[in-house]
């Protein structure tokens, strides 16, 4: 029997109990902390936490490890609910065609973006696939990750996105990190279908959806709802087919352009709905109504110079909201949760506490973990971050670039 006690802690931070739906509004606001606090941890699970002043309540102290978190914090480990983590090549004279004024469509009409990825994956065997996404996993991991969304579609063919979900797969065996896995072939129109849309659409919902189905490689399906990609119609036939096929619906949506895919998300239920930089009146009041959480890429809009999701226009009417990395080799070569605080306290005018929220209890409920994952509950996986000393908790976000993580613990 493994037991950890985490004493002298200047805050533990993130303190949830009895909840059970991601916080919304006001609520995201409210993060609960115990200054001079202890945690202790048993077979991997949180067992009890308090003030120093209470720690007579452990009595047995044998087979114990002892860390001692003085002017440190430990709070939930991140839980980044929107990734293409396994892809094959860095996509950076993409990036030098954007400083000479290419748009990131632009780039992706001639050939580039995630078509550029598809045929760098093509070549690649799925070993070495896995041995670079593990080395991304700890590098995510140092930085306070403890859980991520995966998703395929740098493959467009049945071949290859199977052999995107069978990575994938691999890595939740081989990683501590907890991972859950997303369907995403209808990420763009590879080239030998640009004038044959609906004939793309037939061999995703006819040939590849049921091999998925069959080897149980996913738990989501995606659609790229966006001009230039998938049409709101297209969305709706693609999420219908995997919602029979076994997956819930999480979307990219709303990242250039107001299309309806909103709308079509919520109708199928979708868990999130990801990117929102164009958001229109309509959007957020279907939202309002919705369980379906909204979840914000700040990153990825730094990193492409887009607007950034207006967060506060979507907490301030109620819609459950969570943040995200959208780590990929295009538009966000970057997995840094810490980055995505900053930048939504910086860009997004979230405060240090609805950002924390936002990343962690949120983010987990955007993967249905919520009941595992993102807060500091009794009965919770011990999945935590402990800082290095810091002189408070808003220096998290305050410190960007710095990688204030000492230590991730994941059960």
């Amino acid at each position: 029997m493994s037991k950890l006690l985490i004493k002298n802690i200047k805050g533990l931070v993130g303190i949830l109990e009895n909840n059970s739906a991601p916080l919304k509004g006001k609520e995201l606001g409210k993060l609960e902390t115990i200054e001079d606090a202890f945690l202790a941890v048993e077979d991997g699970r949180i067992s009890m936490y308090g003030k120093m002043q209470d720690l007579a309540g452990i009595t047995d102290w044998s087979d114990l490890e002892v860390i001692d978190a003085e002017g440190k914090y430990v709070l939930p480990a991140f839980c980044d609910s929107h990734s293409h983590l396994v892809f094959a090549k860095t996509r950076e004279e993409e990036f030098v065609d954007r400083i000479k004024g290419l748009s990131y469509e632009e780039i992706g009409k001639k050939g580039g973006g995630i078509l550029n990825s598809a045929r760098k994956l093509a070549d690649m065997s799925e070993v070495q696939l896995v041995e670079d996404a593990l080395k991304r996993l700890e590098l995510i991991k140092s930085t306070g990750t403890g859980a991520i969304e995966i998703k395929s579609g740098y493959g467009l063919s049945t071949e290859a996105e199977l052999k995107m979900l069978r990575v994938i797969k691999t890595l939740k065996e081989k990683s501590d990190v907890s991972i859950k896995a997303t369907f995403l072939g209808a990420h763009a129109f590879p080239t030998e279908y640009k004038d044959n849309q609906d004939g793309y659409v037939d061999l995703l919902i006819n040939e590849m959806l049921p091999k998925i189905a069959a080897e149980n490689l996913a738990e989501y399906i995606d659609v790229f709802c966006e001009r230039n990609y998938f049409t709101a119609e297209q969305t709706d036939r693609i999420l219908e087919a995997g919602v029979k096929a076994g997956l819930k619906p999480k979307i990219h949506v709303n990242q250039f352009s107001v299309m309806g895919g909103i709308s079509v998300g919520v109708k199928h239920n979708a868990v999130s709905v990801d990117h929102l930089e164009e958001l229109s009146d309509e959007d957020v009041a279907v939202l309002k109504n919705a369980k379906t959480i909204a979840t914000a890429l700040p990153s990825c809009s730094f990193f492409l110079s887009i607007p950034y999701t207006p967060i506060r226009k979507l907490i301030d009417n109620n819609v459950a909201c969570a943040l995200a990395t959208d780590y990929n080799p295009g538009s966000t070569p970057s997995g840094n949760m810490l980055f995505v605080n900053s930048l939504a306290c910086i860009k997004m005018k979230m405060t240090p506490e609805e950002a924390i929220n936002a990343t962690t209890i949120n983010g987990a409920y955007a993967m249905e973990l919520g009941d595992e994952l993102g807060s500091i509950t009794v009965g919770k996986k011990a999945n935590l971050i402990i800082t290095k000393t810091m002189p408070s908790l808003d220096y998290l976000a305050y410190s960007f670039g710095e990688n204030v993580v000492e230590r991730t613990i994941l059960s």
